[in-house]
């Protein structure tokens, strides 16, 4: 019933786009059609295809690796202490606290225990030890590959099959398909084709963007649950893949398209850089890895920032909600309503009907749960939800469903601090058209939220108790 449950969850989460729909006379029926369904095969072939399911482990296996070699510049700058070699061996029965205090004090002496591994990993010196010069490893990483013409051709082949299948137009599948790697940046490959680009092309590229994550960020949230789920990485990849069509679906719904694109029909080639504006792969390397630097700091200060802001608000509703124990019937009263009322409360609240229609699960508490950590995303950005996703996943107290759903939900830059980004950098690359991709911001935000739920119904959709989904 609750695989049903997700499926019928597909069509509700179209129904939620076309109630905001600028025209809800044009609906794209081929688009939904075929988007539905790419997600549906590309699903099958995740969770339930022999061949091709066996095959999600094997990719899962080589970006592990990929994340584990990752690991070596921050060991050479930090030392094995901080970042332990792959496997961690055994922790310290007292977490990280015994160890650090030992470590930092002279002389040290290394006694049995004292590894971090990677069941510490949301204590926030491994976040910033490990975690993050992993962004800065796979943001060169990508841009080596880029320059080398060997993601180029991945690339491609996405966004035909997204032009072919859907009918949208070239460009804006070209932009999609880039995203499963690189975040706004994917935008440079159609920027000839930006200034005559229609608002609903535009829309799908920032809900791509909404929706989606970048290959940068892939060993980031994969950090966080590997311990409990151990296939996390090959199934982030595959829910950045799904949620591409699911994207386009969704922003072609908001915004329909009245209009004809000017690369309709085709896949237009990437503008080459001559040769002497061309970079060498060292230079790639280098100017990747200050991109990832830029990456990690704008992270961080994004996560100090809103978390921060998150507890002074919540700082405050704690404050109201001490006049519980007025005498003042009228102040008991709304001490009693701020008791239960707290920002997490609220977007479990906003997100608590789709959070249904993926059919995560049919417990209330845990329904409940997911829609708080899922919620939270929207202000917070992925990152702090994965960790208490990890977190309860580790004490046992959610189940393999649920876990799975919401790390496919959760997989996506649908938050409001992206929005800056997204449009902003957008804009950047056309300036003639900041005020429509502006006002197209928060509906592509909306088009990307839904598009990540979307992905999440699919897991559900195919779902199973199997030691092969989770790779335990």
């Amino acid at each position: 019933m609750l695989n049903f449950l997700s499926f019928l969850g597909l069509f509700g989460l179209c129904f939620f786009a076309w109630v905001f729909s600028e025209s809800k006379q044009r609906i794209p029926w081929k688009v939904i059609i075929w988007g539905i369904g790419l997600q549906l095969v590309l699903g099958a072939l995740v969770f339930r295809v022999p061949g091709t399911r066996e095959s999600v482990v094997v990719l899962n296996d080589l970006l592990n690796s990929i994340i584990d070699a990752s690991e070596a510049g921050a060991r050479f700058l930090f030392g094995p202490l901080f970042v332990p070699s792959s496997p961690a061996g055994p922790e310290g029965p007292i977490a990280a606290g015994r160890w650090l205090a030992r470590a930092l004090t002279p002389p040290f002496t290394p006694v049995p225990g004292d590894t971090l591994g990677v069941n510490n990993l949301n204590i926030g010196f491994v976040f910033a030890f490990r975690s993050l010069p992993q962004i800065i490893f796979f943001s060169a990483l990508i841009a080596l590959l880029y320059n080398l013409n060997i993601i180029q051709p991945i690339v491609r082949l996405f966004a035909k099959a997204f032009r072919w299948t859907m009918g949208i137009s070239g460009a804006e599948s070209l932009a999609g398909a880039a995203n499963i790697f690189v975040g706004i940046e994917s935008a440079i490959a159609i920027k000839p084709f930006l200034a005559d680009m229609t608002r609903s092309e535009l829309c799908a590229i920032l809900s791509s963007c909404f929706g989606s994550i970048a290959s940068t960020v892939l060993a980031l949230y994969a950090g966080f649950l590997r311990p409990t789920f151990p296939t996390i990485t090959g199934h982030l990849m595959a829910a950045s893949i799904l949620t591409i069509p699911a994207a386009f679906v969704m922003s072609k719904i908001l915004v329909p398209e009245n209009e004809v694109p000017k690369t309709l029909g085709q896949v237009p080639e990437e503008e080459l850089e001559s040769e002497e504006d061309r970079k060498n792969p060292m230079d790639a390397l280098i100017l990747g890895a200050l991109d990832g630097v830029k990456m990690a700091v704008g992270i961080t200060a994004v996560i100090v920032a809103i978390l921060g802001l998150i507890a002074l608000l919540n700082l405050v509703f704690a404050s109201l909600a001490g006049l519980e124990a007025s005498s003042n019937p009228i102040l008991q009263s709304i001490g009693w309503i701020f008791n239960r009322v707290t920002l997490q409360n609220i977007m479990g609240v906003l997100f608590f009907l789709p959070t249904t229609m993926t059919g995560v699960s049919d417990n209330l508490p845990e329904l409940w749960e997911a829609s708080k950590i899922i919620g939270r995303r929207l202000l917070e950005t992925a990152i702090p939800p994965y960790l208490t996703l990890a977190n309860l996943a580790a004490e046992g107290t959610i189940s393999d469903r649920t876990m799975v759903i919401v790390s496919y939900v959760l997989c996506g830059f649908a938050h409001i601090p992206s929005v800056g980004i997204f449009v902003g950098g957008l804009a950047g690359l056309v300036p003639s058209r900041r005020k429509d991709i502006s006002e197209l911001g928060w509906k592509a935000l909306y088009a990307g939220t839904l598009a990540t739920f979307m992905t999440g119904c699919i897991a559900g959709l195919y779902f199973y108790d199997g030691t092969i989904v989770l790779g335990q």
